[in-house]
């Protein structure tokens, strides 16, 4: 899985780079650079900020290469290295399009960026939950709590847990992107699914404890 995913970064980079560009002589002097909770662009930028764009996403997919080479070797990635990878693909994908809709809305000043970024984090935690229950114990990725790193019976049932709720959040923040209450209510359906499970860990933790 790790020659797929420097197949797949490298792609996604260079597509990326590639739009910006086609499209770079097309854009304004100033392009957005930030948008506010409606949806409104609040900080401009000069146009040629478009090219920090690929780099961003080249750190991103170089940084996701370093922890399994650093890690303590019972805690790194060899029982759940195909689903680390598969993950890191997803995470450069979801950064892409991100990117990628920044991108477009300088060029046509017609994407809602808050249904757009809504649509593309709700796929990738439906995505993402539904491999989340093959992350073994690890620094790094997952839900780090001191109670699931503390034992490995809270972070199987943690994680078994927010492969459901990032799953179901997902489905349904996706289902609300198109409509207009997607702005006050997709943000909290999504970190509502994935800080439930980092709570329930404290809770499976104490029933542990008294478990003679």
């Amino acid at each position: 899985m790790r020659k797929q995913y420097a197949l797949w970064t490298t792609v996604l980079v260079a597509a990326l780079l590639a739009a910006t560009v086609r499209v770079y002589g097309l854009l304004p002097d100033q392009v957005p650079a930030h948008w506010n909770a409606a949806g409104h662009v609040d900080r401009y930028g000069p146009r040629g900020w478009v090219f920090v764009h690929p780099l961003i996403l080249l750190g991103f997919a170089l940084a996701w290469r370093i922890p399994p080479a650093v890690a303590p070797e019972r805690f790194g990635d060899g029982d759940f290295a195909s689903t680390y990878w598969f993950c890191g693909i997803l995470l450069c994908a979801l950064l892409a399009y991100v990117l990628g809709m920044v991108l477009w809305a300088a060029h046509t000043g017609t994407v809602d960026m808050t249904r757009a970024l809504a649509a593309g984090i709700a796929i990738a935690f439906v995505l993402l939950g539904s491999v989340l229950g093959n992350v073994r114990r690890n620094f790094w990725f997952g839900i780090r709590t001191p109670w699931t790193l503390a034992d490995e019976r809270v972070w199987d049932a943690t994680h078994r847990l927010a492969a459901k709720t990032m799953v179901g959040g997902g489905l349904l923040a996706l289902a609300l992107a198109p409509a207009h209450v997607a702005r006050p209510w997709t943000l909290a359906i999504l970190v509502l699914a994935a800080a439930a499970p980092a709570a329930w860990s404290r809770v499976v933790h104490r029933r542990l404890r008294r478990t003679p």
